[in-house]
């Protein structure tokens, strides 16, 4: 019987390491999105300022070999 415990235990320890690994991941993971969606707005702000209001037609672009 204590030798059933002593194993289950041990499987516990395991399992709660594994949980906080996790919970660390998780959590780097989620800053990492924060800062990727932060760097979007900045590139899509960037963008809408950079560009004309106006449409261009595809005629008015040169092609690439000129």
């Amino acid at each position: 019987m204590e030798s059933r415990i002593t194993e289950l235990e041990i499987k516990i320890s395991y399992a709660e390491d594994m949980i906080d690994e996790l919970n660390h991941t998780i959590f780097r993971q989620q800053q990492q999105i924060e800062m990727l969606i932060s760097q979007m707005r900045t590139l899509r702000e960037q963008m809408q300022t950079s560009q004309p209001n106006e449409a261009l037609s595809l005629r008015d672009e040169l092609p690439p070999h000129y």
